[in-house]
């Protein structure tokens, strides 16, 4: 017997034929990569229900014999076909594996047919793609910079003072905590995409957070009059990752200075939930309505204006770990405000 509700809740298509080649069961993924329902394909054969053809437009249920073929096959490995609906327009490419299941004498007892969509592997591959040219591009412009002092340094030493020497120098540093930078947000990702993004909790000063962002920021160059700290309320004692906490702020002040203008204000209060909130926000022309639900998404840039688009989908899976939640919005100056609350959390959720 057939278990149907396990099939039902898998994400990918899958279609069983018994051991006469007719559909018995089409699940709910299947139905929907096919366009039609289980009381449209159940009790029909097989090659009715999918007319695979291969790159070279063959039959592929002619060229693999699924059940007069060779008896010590058990399946067909992952490929790429075509499901023939008669256009090319309306034709779809499928991901297919094909698991034979035999009984003792080794005769076909059931078919069983694994179909993705082909959207799905694409969007990945271009997600690869577009990280391999972000990285190349972000890590090519520090890299040629240390590599043009330290070659100029190497060269012609005895030429430059020991001012000239401190500031070539400090620009090496610079760029090179910019590369480390790229890679720890490389890490961040692979961890987020691969669920094992750790969280070490402690007691956490989160006004104190952010205060260290901006006294940073501003001994770095930036006017203190870009910054305002809001304060409503007191807040409970918060249990977080203080480096993670340190990140997201560092990621969404980043994200107001770089895409927004005029002041950045940041402004925390509690929640009736009995955790806390914080809200920055520019005044800047803020975020397109429709671009809203995607800013979180890996590559936005808003306006395209530098950086690697990989800052807001980092914090979104920082917040997400800690359990809270992250949005976009318009402020009330009318540019973007980001917004994240996170539980309290307490000594016994510490890892």
């Amino acid at each position: 017997m057939l278990d149907k509700a396990a099939y039902d809740e898998l994400p990918d298509g899958v279609v069983v034929a018994d051991a006469d080649g007719r559909v018995v069961l089409v699940n709910p993924a299947a139905q929907r990569l096919l366009a039609c329902s289980a009381d449209e394909t159940v009790g029909r054969d097989f090659r009715e229900v999918l007319p695979l053809v291969d790159e070279q437009g063959r039959d592929w249920w002619a060229c693999t014999r699924p059940y007069d073929g060779l008896v010590s096959r058990i399946g067909q490995p992952e490929r790429t076909l075509t499901l023939s609906r008669g256009s090319a327009e309306s034709d779809l490419d499928l991901l297919v594996t094909a698991r034979y299941v035999r009984d003792t004498d080794r005769q076909m007892r059931r078919l069983v047919i694994s179909l993705r969509d082909t959207a799905a592997r694409r969007r990945i591959e271009r997600s690869g793609s577009e990280l391999v040219s972000t990285v190349a591009h972000e890590l090519r412009s520090p890299l040629t910079s240390v590599k043009g002092f330290t070659a100029t340094l190497l060269a012609k030493w005895d030429r430059f003072s020991d001012e000239q020497k401190k500031l070539m120098l400090q620009t090496v540093n610079s760029d090179a905590d910019r590369v480390t930078r790229l890679i720890s947000e490389l890490l961040d990702v692979s961890r987020i995409e691969a669920g094992r993004l750790e969280v070490h909790k402690q007691v956490v000063d989160l006004v104190a957070v952010i205060r260290r962002d901006f006294d940073a920021r501003i001994a770095a160059g930036e006017s203190p009059d870009r910054f305002k700290l809001v304060e409503e309320g007191p807040l409970p004692e918060m249990w977080l990752d203080p480096d993670k906490l340190a990140q997201v702020v560092g990621n969404l002040v980043e994200n107001a200075l770089r895409h927004g203008a005029g002041t950045v204000t940041v402004t925390v209060r509690p929640t009736e939930a009995g955790g806390a909130e914080v809200t920055v926000a520019d005044e800047g022309e803020g975020i397109a309505p429709e671009a809203q639900g995607r800013v979180f998404t890996k590559f936005w840039r808003g306006g395209g204006r530098g950086g690697t688009g990989l800052g807001l989908y980092i914090a979104k899976g920082i917040v997400d770990a800690h359990g809270g939640s992250i949005e976009a919005g318009r402020a009330p100056s009318g540019g973007a405000q980001l917004r994240f609350s996170l539980p309290a959390g307490t000594p016994s959720f510490a890892r």
